[in-house]
């Protein structure tokens, strides 16, 4: 769109809207995924599984906590009070680890938000670590040069939250409400006295018959799936809290944890949301997930933990986690983290697609970052210390790369989920980027001897331009080369690193 036209809510301007510069280039993220469902430490959808009788969650509240109609999420929420957050020095830590772009969550579907909304009572300047936690991390992006976002996730908690509602089908609370039955007139004496739990619940309407278990919600993921649509007054609640974080805040990127728009088709709200943010920012960037063709050109695709076969003619996105999506102790015990050789070989398959990666580090309740996923940052980050220019500021090549794992990944499935469905990567698996006169061949492994690059033999036709000087980054040493009509000839050459080493080749004039 030009500057005299602005974007309207509607699905052809939207598609008027063109990626901006900086996303393009700048191909690695840090998120935050950060709120008071990281405070039990037992992992994502939290709030949702301790009202499940039966479910690993509601047995664990019971445990560490008490029965969820005695001690509900308002309870936990109470608990959180980030006491070790230090946004500055983690920041710094992103930074280092290479990151361009920060993304904080800004609400979970526990329907928090992490700022001084004015929209929503429950926010964490009047409960929990009472401290307004999207304008402290703003604030610690700015200092670190890096393009702010928020991921907003609440638009879900209408039914997400339905099992609050409910009450234990046996034993001896046998029809005991939980506490997402409570209103403001019950809060007389206690620490939530002047709030009302169903600004936070959001279950002032009649629960859905559906199965009572953790994930049978995403059934209903899609509101045109078979779920009542929502009210009105709770449509218009979502706009206006989402507009103020918007305006207060000033993001360059909203992630939106939908499918296409929050709310999408039964409130035009994500519409109105969309272009009220393009009309504000011209470096603009909203995600959303499980997308048309069509709706690809109007915001940027984000795939959940997964990732293409293939270079994507438009700019897209993977998120993904270190571990589960909120900080889970068994992770931490277990060793389960992705390892930074995991991430870094994931960040240049994705980057040789036309992809960003955006990934998430989770934090304790407390707000630190454990040990182990320190470690994983440092390892990143000495290999883009070393390896950045490869991807950074890149686009695609002609063909992503070559060897046997390249394109071997399995079909998405809904909003991602084929992220590790590859086969293993060896010294013949490559992949491609280029900027300005240089093409980058990214070995995905640690070669010693002579490189074979495939792709660039004479009889592929793929290579224009000469090669003038091939080197490895990390070395000022120029590397012979061969260019023959099977392949291009590099080395023999030493050193590298075991997870992914990047060649530059300086290109002539075609």
């Amino acid at each position: 769109m030009s500057e005299t036209t602005p974007f309207e809510p509607t699905w052809d301007s939207l598609c008027q809207y063109t990626v901006p510069e900086w996303f393009q280039d700048a191909k690695f993220g840090i998120w935050a995924h950060w709120g008071p469902q990281c405070q039990p430490a037992r992992g994502d959808w939290y709030a949702r599984g301790m009202y499940i009788q039966g479910e690993e969650r509601y047995r664990e509240h019971i445990e560490q906590y008490d029965h969820p109609s005695r001690f509900g999420f308002k309870d936990v929420i109470h608990e959180w009070k980030a006491r070790n957050w230090n946004p500055e020095a983690l920041m710094a830590l992103y930074k280092r680890a290479g990151a361009e772009y920060f993304v904080a969550l800004a609400n979970h579907h526990d329907n928090l938000d992490l700022w001084d909304s004015t929209h929503q009572p429950w926010n964490t300047t009047v409960v929990g670590p009472k401290r307004n936690i999207i304008d402290e991390w703003a604030r610690a992006a700015e200092g670190q040069g890096l393009r702010f976002g928020v991921s907003v996730h609440a638009s879900h908690a209408w039914s997400w939250y339905e099992p609050a509602q409910g009450s234990d089908a046996d034993g001896p609370l046998a029809g005991v409400p939980y506490d997402g039955k409570l209103t403001a007139e019950d809060g007389a004496g206690t620490w939530w006295n002047g709030l009302d739990p169903q600004d936070l619940y959001s279950q002032n309407h009649e629960a859905t018959p559906m199965d009572r278990n953790m994930w049978s919600v995403i059934k209903f993921w899609e509101w045109e799936n078979g779920y009542p649509a929502p009210s009105t007054e709770y449509c218009e609640k979502f706009f206006n809290r989402t507009i103020e974080l918007i305006d207060k805040y000033r993001p360059d990127l909203v992630y939106f944890d939908d499918t296409v728009f929050p709310l999408y088709p039964a409130s035009d709200a994500g519409l109105r949301i969309a272009s009220h943010f393009y009309n504000a920012n011209p470096d603009a960037v909203i995600n959303g997930k499980v997308l048309s063709e069509s709706q690809k050109q109007a915001m940027v695709w984000d795939i959940e933990r997964g990732q293409t076969s293939e270079i994507e003619p438009l700019p897209w996105q993977t998120c993904t986690c270190l571990g589960d999506w909120h900080y889970k102790q068994s992770i931490f015990d277990n060793d389960g983290y992705k390892s930074s050789f995991e991430v870094i070989q994931m960040l240049v398959d994705i980057v040789s697609k036309n992809g960003n990666l955006l990934l998430s580090v989770p934090l304790t309740g407390d707000g630190d970052v454990d040990h182990k996923e320190i470690a994983i940052l440092e390892g990143i980050g000495e290999w883009m210390a070393v390896n950045r220019e490869s991807l950074v500021g890149t686009r695609p090549w002609i063909v992503p790369g070559e060897g046997p794992s390249s394109g071997s990944v399995k079909p998405l499935t809904a909003q991602g989920f084929n992220e590790g469905s590859g086969i293993p990567n060896t010294v013949e698996d490559m992949r491609f980027t280029q900027k300005d006169d240089a093409l980058y061949v990214i070995v995905l492994a640690q070669p010693e001897g002579i490189v074979r690059v495939n792709s660039l033999g004479i009889y592929k036709g793929l290579l224009t331009r000469p090669i003038l000087s091939v080197r490895r980054l990390g070395s000022d040493v120029s590397l012979t080369f061969a260019l023959t009509d099977d392949a291009l000839e590099i080395g023999p050459t030493t050193g590298g690193h075991e997870a992914a080493t990047a060649f530059r080749l300086e290109l002539g004039p075609s």
